[in-house]
């Protein structure tokens, strides 16, 4: 099993293998080109090479950042604002009509609380799954292993630990519910 196939699965790996290297260059590279480009048809051809998947009239405004790449997949018209960071040690899937506010954070990575453990530099990564239409305001940290359920919002300067189920309004360190949305809401939530 190679380095890059432990780190997907969840298992620890060696964060400085020369092929897990490579893959950072590579994304690296793209992400350089992406982050300059003013067209957004060429940005679209960019981010259709650096990720597993990116979705038909998607839109990530820059600058954008990200370890690997290849380990992202992003649904069909979906919305991702400048500053958003993705640590993707494991992979993060982005369902259809998302939209994610400035700043957004997703961690899939993370060390043991044992020391000794971190002095090797230890990771081990947990996938996140935002299903689709979901509100992610700005300034939102995702943690690993985390699923954010279909039409929920989460409120800006939240912090998601645990999976938050569909259709609520979170918010708060670590998120909790606010209250259930329904298909009748319309309101504007600020």
């Amino acid at each position: 099993m190679t380095e890059f196939e432990k780190m997907v699965a969840g298992q620890a790996f060696d964060g400085g293998d020369k092929s897990l290297n490579q893959i950072r260059d590579r994304a690296a590279s793209l992400l350089a080109q992406l982050n300059q480009a003013n067209q957004e048809v060429d940005r679209t051809g960019l981010f259709q090479q650096l990720f597993a998947q990116f979705g038909e009239t998607s839109i990530i405004r820059s600058p954008f950042s990200c370890e690997f790449g290849q380990t992202i997949s992003i649904g069909d018209k979906t919305f991702i604002n400048m500053n958003a960071t993705f640590l993707d040690g494991a992979p993060i899937t982005i369902g259809n009509h998302v939209l994610i506010g400035p700043n957004a954070q997703f961690y899939t990575a993370s060390h043991s609380l044992d020391h000794l453990s971190r002095r090797n530099w230890e990771t081990f990564c947990k996938p996140i799954i935002v299903e689709d239409d979901v509100w992610i305001g700005g300034n939102v940290v995702i943690n690993q292993g985390v699923t954010i359920g279909a039409r929920s919002v989460i409120a800006a300067n939240t912090v998601v630990t645990k999976d938050l189920a569909a259709d609520g309004l979170y918010g708060g360190t670590p998120a909790k519910l606010i209250r259930r949305i329904d298909s009748e809401y319309t309101e504007s939530v600020e």
